[in-house]
């Protein structure tokens, strides 16, 4: 049952991707590709597997809060609640048109079962602060997971919100980072060195796991990891932009991107050729 678990999940981090792949092939503008594609398994896991969510009833009280910091990130998001069924898949094939509900960055007020807008970096790991502060003072089971870039960790913002997290021991709060090592600019370790990241996180008083992002098992051990004792989760999920497709993978240019008919093409036989090796 393990197994199929898995390779269910693999499968699904694998549509994911083609979803993302088809959005950026339509929407008039592209998408923000290359940093959607590194969270495809990270996703699928969450959405699938831990986060405890009702997509009939997005506004359950007992649900676990998703956060999606780096909201660039939304046709990876968007595709992964899509397929969970919080709106059906139809809906990417608007992706960023005026009045639907799926836009470049999350927007709560358009967009079903989403917990917070997001798009200026820095701000969903305070947001998350506060909303594990308020359901440890409210003695809730519900936890929140908060999903960044690591380009996103250059804003004082961020350090600030693990600073408070330490103190006040939130350990129903998980962070997830996309470490792809790239952001719109370039390598992150050439724009502003964020290394060592694990031993930043782990003095400001975190639990720290360094995983595969791409690994289902990998992901799924460091998401069900107990042994807190107070402290806040971080999970470095090391990835690659634009992971699954061959010209975009470790590219700063599949930042921001629209592919052409015969790109798309390449980058979906790609992507199939990957999910039929899942046995």
């Amino acid at each position: 049952m393990e197994t199929e678990k898995v390779n269910s999940l693999q499968k699904i981090a694998q549509e994911i991707r083609e979803d993302i792949v088809r959005t950026s092939r339509d929407c008039v503008e592209g998408v923000h590709i290359g940093g959607s594609l590194s969270l495809a398994e990270i996703l699928a896991v969450l959405f699938f597997e831990v986060a405890k969510i009702d997509p009939k009833n997005p506004g359950w009280s007992e649900r676990d809060r998703i956060v999606l910091s780096k909201g660039h990130g939304n046709a990876g998001f968007a595709a992964a609640m899509a397929r969970r069924g919080f709106f059906p898949l139809e809906e990417l094939k608007r992706f960023d048109l005026l009045d639907a509900p799926l836009s470049m960055h999350v927007d709560k007020h358009r967009m079903p079962g989403v917990e917070i807008s997001s798009g200026s970096l820095g701000h969903g790991l305070p947001i998350s602060v506060g909303i594990a502060l308020s359901g440890l003072l409210d003695k809730a089971a519900w936890r929140v997971y908060c999903i960044l870039g690591d380009g996103e960790l250059m804003e004082g913002s961020v350090w600030e919100a693990v600073m408070s997290a330490a103190h006040y021991h939130l350990d129903n709060l998980t962070a997830i980072v996309d470490r792809n090592q790239f952001s719109l600019d370039g390598p992150t370790e050439e724009i502003m060195s964020l290394e060592p990241l694990a031993d930043k996180f782990r003095d400001f008083g975190w639990f720290v796991l360094e995983v595969d992002g791409h690994n289902v098992e990998n992901l799924l051990g460091a998401f069900h990891a107990t042994g807190m004792n107070g402290k806040p989760k971080v999970i470095i999920a090391k990835t690659v932009k634009g992971k699954g497709v061959s010209f975009l993978e470790n590219k700063t240019s599949s930042h921001f991107a629209r592919l052409k008919p015969e790109q798309a093409e390449q980058a979906l036989a790609e992507i199939a050729q990957a999910k039929e090796q899942i046995h």
